[in-house]
């Protein structure tokens, strides 16, 4: 079945079809919602909800542009609107904006432990991190996206960083 039909199908309900848009698009978007979660078990609920959000909005895909762009939008968005909701993204009143650029360097790291290191990161530095670091948003479209302002998301990726920085340099030493 194309992408299309198997889209036209979810759109008029069909359970098979959405059972295999399921397994052809959840690896993918489970990554998306494990960078952004603080723990396996929290993307898991992550991805169903942001499933439900697709199954129950797919009627307003209108086949122009990418559907796993537009689905990996809506996916962000539902983990973001979680974390709005549950009121984890205080607003930090002390910018440390010209430090945004802290760097390790010579640190060989398991790409696997550093994820962990993101996902034991506070929920307001993590989405932060991920969102610029990862895919590519600017501080302004973080700040809306987050409700806060572009200081705030510089902030926050500043500190974000450091404390990966330090979680680094104490693997590295630990290591050695």
């Amino acid at each position: 079945m194309s992408l299309e039909d198997l889209i036209d199908n979810c759109k008029k309900g069909n359970r098979s079809a959405q059972e295999e848009l399921y397994r052809k698009y959840s690896r993918i978007l489970f990554g998306i919602c494990l960078k952004y979660s603080r723990n396996k078990t929290e993307a898991e609920d992550n991805l169903h909800d942001s499933f439900m959000t697709i199954f129950s909005k797919i009627g307003q895909f209108k086949h122009k542009g990418s559907f796993e762009g537009w689905m990996k939008r809506i996916t962000v968005n539902t983990v973001l609107q979680k974390y709005r909701k549950e009121e984890f993204l205080n607003v930090v009143t002390d910018a440390i904006e010209d430090q945004t650029d802290v760097e390790v360097n010579d640190k060989d790291i398991d790409l696997n432990t550093l994820l962990g290191y993101i996902q034991e990161l506070p929920n307001k530095y993590r989405l932060t991190f991920n969102l610029y670091v990862m895919d590519g948003y600017t501080h302004k479209e973080i700040s809306e996206l987050l409700g806060t302002s572009a200081g705030t998301s510089k902030s926050n990726l500043a500190r974000a960083r450091l404390i990966l920085k330090e979680k680094i340099e104490k693997e590295s030493i630990h290591i050695a």
